[in-house]
């Protein structure tokens, strides 16, 4: 199991270690248009990455919130 800080960390290490490993045909459509908007900056929605995650594994996102008073 990796953890990552942010859903953009995790995408990019799913985008250098799973994504070139994937044969052409999966490639196609929404991946290589995810890939393109991440890669240029394009914008990429934290449920779509998830949902691209998910796909090819199990992810759990968890979010931390600290509040000290004044």
């Amino acid at each position: 199991m990796k953890t990552f800080t942010s859903m953009e960390e995790a995408f990019q290490w799913w985008l250098t270690n799973i994504y070139p490993s994937l044969p052409a045909e999966v490639k196609k459509g929404k991946l290589t248009y995810a890939w393109r908007d991440f890669t240029y900056n394009r914008g990429i929605s934290h449920a779509r990455m998830k949902e691209i995650l998910s796909e090819f594994g199990d992810i759990e996102v968890l979010t931390l919130i600290k509040y000290s008073p004044k």
